[in-house]
């Protein structure tokens, strides 16, 4: 299943996707499914893993924190299939969110492979540029798998037109500058960002969901976002309620609640 068939989904209850965002290995390899298979449970329609990596560069201090103890827990790509194998099982579309790096040191047409055997829908990749994507649009072609780039706030309408062009699943749009982390507002030019991005995917003719993320927090965050985008990004939110847990059945519990609450808002937002 492709990201685009959850948000077709979504849209055709008339509401907008809840997208959850979760490093793989944290806290514990089974750990990290369990909270993920909650927050399907619970009311993600697709899933982010991400790839645990030592140059966390574009996120804050609470995935930054997470993705060090996966590391330290001995975290590795195999885990990273493992999560999406064991998540994607449950029928919701499943990307892996990474840099590039990891990939390219993996090898881009054996990651491909490996990620469509394991059920994988596809990757976002923040730190890759169409320019600099030949070899994993080849590869994503040969096996049918998403590539989501990101546009945010500071892209140009060449940088946007260039990315709806070759992006497949959605587009991730990043309505903060800086790093990751929730905020307790949602940026004002987000709505203006997503209604650039939808200007050139109606212009290029393939219908292209627009999720929107980087600072969503609470039900009534996403019930904002979720009346202009198609998506509601969540990843630094879901992130804390585990690492301020005592234990894993605690953050597990904290994490449903939260997941209830943003599929609440994300429902009650169109």
């Amino acid at each position: 299943m492709t990201a685009q068939t959850a948000y077709d989904k979504a849209k055709a209850e008339g509401r907008a996707a809840l997208v959850g965002y979760l490093p793989a290995g944290f806290p514990t390899r089974e750990g990290s499914i369990d909270a993920l298979k909650t927050m399907v449970d619970a009311g993600c329609d697709v899933i982010e893993i991400g790839l645990p990596y030592t140059d966390p560069m574009m996120d804050g201090p609470v995935i930054q924190d997470a993705v060090h103890q996966a590391l330290v827990g001995g975290a590795r790509v195999a885990d990273v299939f493992a999560t999406v194998e064991a998540v994607a099982a449950t029928g919701v579309p499943t990307l892996v969110m990474t840099y590039w790096n990891p990939v390219d040191h993996y090898g881009v047409d054996r990651f491909a492979r490996d990620l469509a055997s394991a059920g994988g829908a596809g990757l976002i990749t923040p730190d890759l540029t169409p320019e600099e994507g030949g070899a994993w649009l080849a590869a994503s072609d040969e096996h049918g798998l998403d590539r989501v780039f990101l546009v945010a706030l500071s892209s140009t309408d060449e940088r946007i037109e260039k990315i709806t062009g070759v992006s497949r699943g959605f587009v991730y749009a990043a309505s903060l500058m800086g790093v990751t982390g929730d905020r307790s507002a949602v940026d004002t030019g987000a709505p203006r960002l997503v209604e650039r991005t939808r200007a050139f995917i109606e212009k290029g003719g393939a219908p292209l969901p627009v999720g929107l993320g980087l600072g969503v927090g609470t039900g009534a965050q996403a019930a904002e976002v979720a009346g202009f985008a198609d998506g509601v990004i969540v990843g630094s939110a879901f992130v804390r309620r585990l690492l301020e847990a005592p234990d894993l059945a605690s953050g597990l519990t904290g994490l449903r609640a939260l997941t209830e609450e943003l599929a609440a808002g994300v429902r009650g937002g169109r």
